[in-house]
Order: C-alpha cells, then structure tokens, then sequence
C-alpha cells in the first residue's frame, strides 16, 4: 500500500512538474519561479555530489535555471518527464564545468601560468555545450522507452535501486538487468556511458 502511495505521489509530482514548464514554456514568470523552487534543491544536490565545491555549484545551477527558461519550448513530454530534462541539463553542465576546470589545470601546467587567469571564451564554451546536450539528448532518444526510463529516473532523478523497483513494480534484480542493457546500449550511443553504480543502493 504504501508503494502504491508514493507511486502515485510521484506520478502527481512529474505531472505537476510537466505543467511548469509547459507554462514556462509559453513565458509564464509565475510558473518559472514555482518550477525553481521545486527543482532547484534537486538540481544543486546532483551538480554539488558532482563538483564539490558549493560556489561552483550554485553558479552552474543558476546557469541551468537560464538555461531551462530559454529552451523550455523545445521540451517534448513523448520522451520523458520535465524532471529528467531538467536533470539531464544540470549533469551535463555540472560534467562540463568538471571538463573546463580540467581543461584550464592542464593548460596552465603546460604554459606555466598555474597563476594566471584563463582566457574564457563565452561563445566557443556556448557552442561546445551545445553540441554536448544535443549529442546526448540524440543518444537517449535511441534508446528503447524502458531503457530511458531506467537511466533517467536512476541517475538524473536520483532513485536508489528499491525506490525505482517499487515504482516500476518490477524486482531489483530485474532492474539492474535492465540498467544494463541500458547501459550497453547508451555506451554503443555515445562512446561512454555514465556510472550508476552510486545510485543503486540497495
């Protein structure tokens, strides 16, 4: 019974969550600052279990909030709920700040201007997240309905093992079988597929 509960709880959530940004979508203000709040926690906690550094995280969180109110136009519902996009956008970001950080150290040790301030180039890091969100964006859209739903709700939602298990009615076992056939398959995709091995706690 009370699987049943938060399953529907859940679902109340997603759907909710789906008619923000569907609102946001069309310019609505209103809606904007009732889907941030909602999901700001959220999207802090994946990009902070990420970069660490909390600075850093509220700075790429407020960039994923920019993002989000630009492009709500472009979310499809037929592909996934609004929170897994939303989470989609904040990993992404959060994997690309680790990748330009990484970028910028090695750059400096090679010059020996550890010191020094980087050069940043807003247009050409503009252009690289581009292409980075649409090749995963591609990526998933590849992948059958069961497999986007197992990795979007275990790594961009955050669902342990027993929680996504319960919610799909399906045992444990069962589910990590399909994490990895999704994962197999998203690796093909993409040449490199994310870890859900933290996720599925259980």
């Amino acid at each position: 019974m009370a699987d049943n509960r938060d399953a529907a709880t859940a679902t109340e959530a997603r759907s909710h969550t789906d008619g923000l940004l569907s609102r946001v979508a069309v310019g609505d203000h209103t809606a904007f600052r009732q889907l941030y709040d909602r999901m700001a926690p959220r999207v802090h906690g994946l990009i902070l279990r990420t970069l660490v550094d909390d600075g850093q995280s509220q700075e790429v969180t407020q960039d994923v909030f920019v993002e989000v109110w630009r492009s709500a136009s472009r979310f499809d519902p037929s592909r996934g709920s609004a929170i897994s996009w939303i989470m989609m956008k904040a990993h992404g970001r959060a994997v690309d700040r680790v990748r330009a950080c990484q970028a910028s150290r090695d750059r400096d040790l090679r010059i020996g201007l550890r010191d020094c301030e980087v050069y940043f180039d807003p247009v050409a890091e503009a252009g690289e997240l581009s292409a980075e969100s649409s090749r995963v964006t591609v990526a998933m859209a590849r992948l059958t309905p069961i497999q986007r739903d197992a990795i979007s709700m275990t790594y961009f939602e955050g669902l342990t093992g027993p929680e996504l298990a319960a919610r799909l009615e399906i045992p444990v076992s069962t589910l990590k079988s399909r994490l990895r056939e999704a994962l197999i398959r998203l690796r093909d995709e993409l040449g490199v597929a994310p870890s859900l091995e933290g996720s599925l706690a259980v």
